[in-house]
C-alpha cells in the first residue's frame, strides 16, 4: 500500500507501507479481515499448543477503555506513524515476542496496546498495573483459600458444596493465557515499578506459554476440567487438568518510564521499543479523536504553542493539551481572558516541577 509523501518541517512523514504488514497505527478497526487468516504461523519455537480453545470466536468487547485513551473519532492518518514503530510492533506479532515500551511520561505508551486491539479487532484490553508489591502469581491468579474453608464449614452443616472453581479467578496476564484462537492483549503497565525479581518471573511464562494453578492440578483426579472466573466482567472458562496454556500467543505490551535498567536474560526475549514525543500531526489528531474542538477553530494554535512550552519544559504529558482545549471550547475560558495565560501556564508546567 502506497502512502504519499508528506513533509512537516524536519519529520518525514511519508513512507510506503511494506506488504507485510498487519497493523498500520491508526487505530482505525480493519473489518475486513480475518487475523487469523493473514497472520502467519509462528515461527517453530514460538509454537504454543495449548487447549481447550474457547468456543468464543472473538474476544469480549471493549468495555470503553479504548474509547477513554484514543476518543470516539479516528483521524490519525497512516503517514502520521512512526515507520519504526510499525516495523517494531508488526515484527512483535510475526514472532509473537512481547513488547517493551520506553519514552517519558504521557508520551503515549498505553496508548498502543488500546490502538492495537481497536484495529485488529482484539476486544478489550486486559489491564495489569505494577507496584512495587506486584508479584508473578497477582497476575496469573487468585485463590480464595479462606473462602473455601468458609464453604467447606457450611457445607459440613448440610448446605450444598460449591464448586473448588468459584474461588479461583484469573488475573489479567493469566486470561491472556487462556487457549483462543485470535490472541488477547494485555497491558502490563509500568513494569519499571516493580521488584527486581518480577521481570526474570516473566520469562517463564513468556517462553513456556504456560501456567500451573496447583489448587486445581491437586484435584484433577477428580476434577480434570474445571470452570473458573477470569479478568473479564462475569467472565468464565474451562481449565483442565490445573493448566493453563495459550494456543495463540497474546500481544503482550509492557511499558516502563525509564526509571529502572532491566536484566539482559529478560532484554533478549522481548523487542524493545522507544515511543518519541508526538508531532504536531500526532496532537492534532489526538484532539479530533476525542471531538474536542470538532470546528479546529483553537486547535492549530493551542498545538503550537503546546509544542513550544513542551519543548521549553523539557517534555509534557500530551494529555495536559487535551485538558486545554476543553476549557478553550467548553465555554469555561476563553483564549482572549486575561486568566487564560495563567490557566494554561499552571497547565503546562514539568511534572517534576515543585
Amino acid at each position: 500500500m502506497s502512502v504519499h509523501e508528506r513533509g512537516t518541517g524536519s519529520r518525514r512523514t511519508g513512507f510506503d507501507a511494506p506488504d507485510w504488514w498487519i497493523y498500520r497505527g491508526t487505530g482505525r478497526p480493519m473489518h475486513d479481515i480475518d487475523l487469523t487468516e493473514i497472520l502467519p504461523p509462528p515461527p517453530p519455537w514460538r509454537d504454543f499448543r495449548g487447549g481447550p480453545v474457547s468456543e468464543q470466536v472473538l474476544p469480549p468487547d471493549d468495555d470503553g477503555e479504548a474509547d477513554r485513551r484514543l476518543g470516539p473519532e479516528i483521524h490519525l492518518a497512516e503517514w502520521d506513524v512512526d515507520a519504526h514503530e510499525l516495523d517494531v510492533v508488526n515484527a512483535a506479532l510475526y514472532l509473537r515476542r512481547p513488547l517493551l515500551l520506553t519514552g517519558k511520561p504521557g508520551v503515549g505508551k498505553s496508548s498502543l496496546a488500546y490502538r492495537i486491539a481497536r484495529e485488529l479487532r482484539l476486544g478489550r484490553v486486559l489491564r495489569w498495573p505494577i507496584t512495587s508489591r506486584t508479584t508473578l502469581a497477582s497476575g496469573l491468579y487468585d485463590y480464595d483459600a479462606i473462602g473455601r474453608v468458609q464453604s467447606a464449614a457450611v457445607r459440613s452443616a448440610g448446605a450444598e458444596e460449591t464448586a473448588i472453581g468459584d474461588f479461583v479467578r484469573l488475573g489479567p496476564l493469566g486470561t491472556a493465557f487462556l487457549p483462543s484462537a485470535l490472541p488477547r492483549v494485555v497491558l502490563i503497565d509500568e513494569l519499571d515499578k516493580s521488584e527486581s525479581d518480577l521481570p526474570n518471573d516473566l520469562l517463564s511464562i513468556f517462553e513456556d506459554g504456560e501456567f500451573v494453578i496447583p489448587e486445581l492440578a491437586r484435584v484433577r483426579e477428580q476434577l480434570r476440567a474445571v470452570s473458573v472466573h477470569t479478568n473479564d466482567p462475569n467472565g468464565t472458562a474451562t481449565v483442565e487438568d490445573g493448566r493453563v496454556a495459550c494456543r495463540a500467543f497474546p500481544v503482550v505490551v509492557m511499558t516502563s518510564n525509564g526509571e529502572r535498567e532491566f536484566p539482559p536474560a529478560f532484554l533478549r526475549r522481548v523487542l524493545q521499543l522507544e515511543i518519541k514525543d508526538p508531532s504536531a500531526e500526532q496532537l492534532a489528531a489526538m484532539v479530533a479523536n476525542h471531538l474536542l474542538d470538532p470546528q479546529g477553530e483553537h486547535r492549530e494554535r493551542l498545538v503550537r504553542e503546546f509544542i513550544e512550552k513542551s519543548r521549553a519544559e523539557g517534555g509534557l504529558p500530551a494529555d495536559r493539551l487535551l485538558d486545554a482545549v476543553y476549557l478553550a471550547t467548553s465555554g469555561a475560558y476563553q483564549p482572549d481572558d486575561a486568566a487564560w495565560p495563567r490557566l494554561v501556564d499552571a497547565l503546562w508546567r514539568r511534572l517534576t516541577e515543585q
